[in-house]
């Protein structure tokens, strides 16, 4: 059996995921909020929006403080020359091998939340999927993303 892989990415990614599961939690509140308003002005059950804001309690909590720190200690990578290993999941942890003869082309992506702290994800095309390495310093993107693509060139001259 194969080592597991020893890149991480960065941690500033767990501040990302935070702020990003914040923002749609928030949304969430809002939605509870204006339900729970109309509820009370139509004189509907009380216990149906309450037992929408314990669980949304629970989520605040999970996706909040818990996932993000789970995550991003499960998320690992590493570039061969002849394949890229990816690992990442909870509860479920995939183990992905990409050869470098699939790759079709590579690039970086970077939100607005993941400008605030210079970050970028690095997306992996083959001709199935796409393989996303998440939330990498800009820099180490860039290098990794141009790492890839010369790699698999390299590669597609040797067939």
């Amino acid at each position: 059996m194969r080592e597991p892989p020893k890149n991480r990415i960065a941690l500033d990614a767990i501040k990302v995921w935070k702020i990003t599961a914040a923002i749609y939690i928030g949304v969430l509140w809002l939605l509870i909020i204006a339900v729970g308003v109309l509820f009370y002005i139509f004189d509907f059950p009380f216990w149906i929006i309450l037992t929408a804001a314990i669980l949304n309690a629970i989520n605040t909590y999970l996706f909040i403080f818990v996932i993000p720190e789970l995550r991003w200690k499960k998320w690992k990578y590493e570039i061969f020359e002849q394949e890229i290993y990816i690992q990442h999941g909870i509860l479920i942890t995939t183990r992905t091998l990409v050869p470098m003869i699939r790759v079709q082309h590579v690039d970086t992506e970077q939100g607005p939340i993941m400008k605030k702290f210079k970050l970028a994800s690095v997306t992996i095309s083959t001709a199935a999927t796409k393989h996303v390495i998440p939330a990498l310093h800009e820099e180490d993107a860039a290098n990794l993303r141009d790492g890839i693509s010369s790699l698999a060139r390299v590669e597609e001259d040797d067939v």
